[in-house]
């Protein structure tokens, strides 16, 4: 684990108690390193926005993302930083970068898949496919909290067709959860 990742992980536990959320921005980092290195992007950068885009969700789960920049700031990230973390919420007026946009596409969709692996008897991301996504995204009653709009919508504005969205995020997730940065908190299993 490098330098920065790791003091990107030791402020997010300093300010995330909860094992759900803090596996949930695991999640969402592995999706946005996967993302920056498909895009020729900075994989590092792309990956602590992930690992940090909901360091404020505890505490203030009603005002999400209006603490971040604070949070972020004081612990020495930079404006852009803190502003590239502010652009997933829904609510984003300005138009987002490829970050931004990348951002908002993996935040639900990657609780989504994991829901979905969870659920099938052996709890794992390396056999679940596309169709099998596709089906629970249009059950309404599994995984309720999960706007499918946004799902849909977020791939839409990254250009990348939906399926295929679904399956680059599955084999990230997959490939990802056997390193041994990710075996502290399994995100499934």
């Amino acid at each position: 684990m490098n330098k920065g990742r790791q003091q990107a992980w030791a402020l997010l536990r300093e300010h995330v108690q909860s094992e759900v959320l803090l596996k949930h921005c695991l999640a969402v980092e592995i999706a946005m390193r996967a993302y920056a290195a498909k895009f020729g992007q900075d994989v590092e950068y792309w990956g602590a926005v992930g690992l940090l885009h909901d360091i404020d969700f505890e505490k203030y789960p009603d005002d999400h993302p209006n603490h971040c920049r604070e949070i972020l700031t004081n612990a020495g990230y930079d404006s852009q930083f803190a502003t590239d973390v502010e652009a997933h919420a829904r609510d984003w007026q300005p138009e987002r970068t490829l970050l931004q946009t990348t951002l908002l596409a993996v935040d639900e969709m990657t609780g989504f898949i994991i829901a979905c692996a969870l659920v099938r008897p052996d709890k794992s991301l390396d056999n679940l496919e596309v169709k099998s996504v596709m089906k629970k995204i249009k059950d309404k009653a599994f995984a309720r909290a999960v706007n499918r709009e946004t799902l849909l919508t977020s791939a839409e504005a990254m250009n990348i067709d939906f399926k295929e969205h679904i399956a680059f995020v599955t084999q990230a997730l997959a490939q990802a959860v056997k390193l041994p940065e990710y075996q502290e908190l399994p995100l499934v299993g």
